[in-house]
Formats: C-alpha cells, sequence, structure tokens
C-alpha cells in the first residue's frame, strides 16, 4: 500500500512540477510578444522532455541528494515512508501554488519535504551542517546572483544595441517603405535558443530530485524513474502552465527582446552548470531572479508583484515541511 501511495505520489508531484516549471524558459519570449503562449508551450515541452530524458547521463548527483541522504541516517532514506512523507509536502505545496499562480521551487518544496519528514521520523537529528551548505545556500545565493549578472547583461547588450540603432532604424524605414516587416533574425534566435536551453537544463535539473523518491526506495530503476517523471513533467506542463505564465511573462516585468534575451542566457548558464556539480539551485528561483535583474535595469518592474513572488517563496518550505511533519506522523 506505502509502495503504491509512494509512486502515486511522485508522479503528481512530477505533475504539479510541470505545471510550475515547464513555461519559465520560454516565459520571456511570450512576455515579449516574440511568440504566441501556444507555440511557446510546445517547445518547452518538447525541451522538458528532452533535458528529463539526458539527466540519466549527466545529473547522478543530484539523486544522491535529494533521497535524504545526508541529512538523515541511510536507512531512514531508504524507507517508502520516509519518501512518502516528502513527496506529499512537496506535492501540495507545489500544486496550490501553481493554483494561484505564483512561481514557486519545486527544489524549495523538497527540502522542506526533507525537514519535515526528517524531524517526524529520525530518531536522530538533522545534519544541519549538510542542511545549510547542500541545501540552503545554494537556494539562498542563485536568485541574487541571477539578478546581479542579468542586469550587468541586460546593460551590456543594450548598449551594443544602442550603438547599431541608427543602422536598424535606417533598415526598418526601408523595408516599410517596400511593405515589409523588417526582422531581427539574429535576437529572435539567441531568444529562442536561449528560452530551450532553460528548458533543457531544467528537464537535467529537475528530474533526477523527483526520481530520487522512486530510485532510493527501489520502487524503480533509475531509468524508468527518470522516463516516468519526465512524462508526468511534460503533461502537468502542458495541461496547467498558464496561471504561472502569466504571472513570469505579463505580470513582474513588462520584457522587451533585449531583456528576455539577457534574463535567458544567464539562467540557462547558471542552471545547467549547477546540474553538472550537483547543485541543488532553483530554477524557478534563477528565472525569476533573472527577470527581476533585467527589469530593474530597464526600470520596468512591477516591485507589487514581486514583493508577492517572494513572499511565496519564503511560505514555500515551511509549508512544505509542516505537511511532509504530519504525514510522517501517520505513516
Amino acid at each position: 500500500m506505502i509502495i503504491a501511495l509512494l509512486g502515486f505520489t511522485a508522479l503528481f508531484l512530477a505533475f504539479s512540477n510541470g505545471a510550475n516549471d515547464n513555461f519559465k524558459g520560454f516565459a520571456t519570449v511570450w512576455g515579449s510578444a516574440s511568440l504566441t503562449y501556444r507555440k511557446a508551450l510546445i517547445f518547452a515541452t518538447i525541451a522538458t522532455v528532452l533535458g528529463g530524458i539526458a539527466s540519466v547521463l549527466i545529473a547522478d548527483g543530484l539523486v544522491q541528494q535529494f533521497s535524504g541522504k545526508g541529512l538523515v541516517g541511510t536507512e531512514l532514506a531508504n524507507t517508502p515512508s520516509f519518501a512518502l512523507a516528502v513527496a506529499s509536502g512537496a506535492a501540495v505545496t507545489v500544486i496550490l501554488a501553481t493554483r494561484l499562480g505564483f512561481p514557486i521551487s519545486t527544489t524549495h518544496a523538497l527540502v522542506g519535504g526533507l525537514v519535515g519528514a526528517g524531524i517526524a521520523q529520525s530518531e536522530t537529528s538533522i545534519n544541519l551542517g549538510n542542511l545549510g551548505a547542500k541545501f540552503v545556500l545554494p537556494l539562498l545565493t542563485s536568485p541574487f546572483l541571477s539578478a546581479f549578472l542579468a542586469f550587468i547583461v541586460y546593460l551590456v547588450i543594450r548598449q551594443v544595441r544602442g550603438r547599431k540603432k541608427v543602422a536598424v532604424e535606417h533598415a526598418e524605414a526601408e523595408a516599410r517603405e517596400h511593405g515589409k516587416d523588417h526582422p531581427t533574425p539574429v535576437l529572435d534566435a539567441v531568444h529562442y535558443l536561449s528560452a530551450t536551453s532553460i528548458c533543457f537544463a531544467r528537464g537535467v535539473n529537475d528530474t533526477p530530485k523527483l526520481a530520487a523518491l522512486l530510485i532510493g526506495t527501489q520502487v524503480a530503476s533509475a531509468a524508468e524513474s527518470a522516463v516516468a517523471v519526465t512524462i508526468a513533467m511534460g503533461i502537468g506542463g502542458w495541461l496547467l502552465s498558464r496561471r504561472v505564465a502569466e504571472t513570469m511573462s505579463l505580470k513582474l516585468n513588462h520584457l522587451d527582446p533585449t531583456q528576455g534575451v539577457s534574463a535567458n542566457l544567464i539562467t540557462a548558464g547558471l542552471v545547467l552548470g549547477a546540474s553538472r556539480f550537483g547543485l541543488p539551485v532553483s530554477t524557478t528561483h534563477v528565472s525569476v531572479g533573472s527577470i527581476i535583474g533585467t527589469g530593474a535595469g530597464a526600470g520596468t518592474l512591477d516591485l507589487s508583484m514581486v514583493r508577492n513572488v517572494i513572499m511565496s517563496w519564503v511560505a514555500t518550505l515551511p509549508i512544505a515541511a509542516g505537511i511532509a511533519f504530519a504525514v510522517g506522523l501517520v505513516v
């Protein structure tokens, strides 16, 4: 019974994760009106699925971390009841935030679930050193780092484009005279490629974290777990991405293509780098931080929405921990 519940809950968490996270790479593309929502969603889903499949080869370090080993004893980390409590806390938190339109971190929710379940079921204390160094520190620093880097990159790209402004305006005028649109193929190509990279990186980074709930308890093999999680993420993103997409694309910042490219380049680089070195950064924190950084550079932020999103981040860990603690006691 516990095994069946764990399998269902872990896949429901993957579904919820997809709904909250899948579109985030293409948030800037839709927000800057470079693609329609439907087309952006198609590209985002394909890239996420490919990233999930690739995670089997390049992100095994995250599987070990998110099984709970290092925070609690190995014996407890391998029990289905512990994994069920962790998955329950994270899944309920993520789906609730998704329905409210808040782009929260599944990584953050998983950490809360690990802590809550560990307190409920462990006979020894949580390893606070590992909690701080391997989980909390990367999660706290990544949004500030991404915001700063995106701010700098945006200013650099804007400066470079400013030097070419006269030539571009002249070309646009000539195009209008001949009844044609003047495309910016290079900028668009970079924008789409960077968005695809983020969704791919997110699949690489998040799939092993969720698959760890099944792998560590030997419910399924690594490959089977990764494929099942990837499929569930793809379905969740396809069906329930809209509300979070509207928050990131339309409400946080009034994006233009230059901001979008700047934010996406930083997000893709940081998330892929973190996956390679086993650092559990949140794609949400990094991508939102990048959008905020470019908005700060352009002066186009909606500060009230930024505040609401940050408050949802603050609430994520304690809510997930509380639910996981309650489930941990029951099971």
